[in-house]
């Protein structure tokens, strides 16, 4: 794993060792990439330089879970139809 090193140190470090390399923020150069998956979808409020966003899924979550306190607190949720009934025997 070669994490956050210039481009020109981690082409040679592939270019030098015989095993894949797997860059994290250390340029194409590498064998293999990694990314965390929660900066990657725009989850986490800091965005490191090497990573690129591939969604933005933060505001979309925040928004879900908003709507379900509300709903739960108001007891709009749940409803009838998400609860179970008795079995009558």
């Amino acid at each position: 794993v070669v994490e956050a090193v210039a481009e020109p140190l981690a082409r040679k470090i592939t270019e030098t060792i015989a095993i894949p390399t797997i860059g994290i923020g250390a340029s194409a150069a590498c064998d293999g990439q990694v990314l965390v998956l929660e900066d990657m979808l725009g989850l986490s409020p800091r965005t490191p330089k090497f990573v690129r966003r591939y969604g933005n899924l933060g505001p979309a979550i925040e928004a879900a879970i908003e709507a379900y306190a509300a709903d739960v607190r108001s007891r709009a949720f749940p409803g009838p139809e998400h609860v179970y009934d008795m079995k009558k025997s």
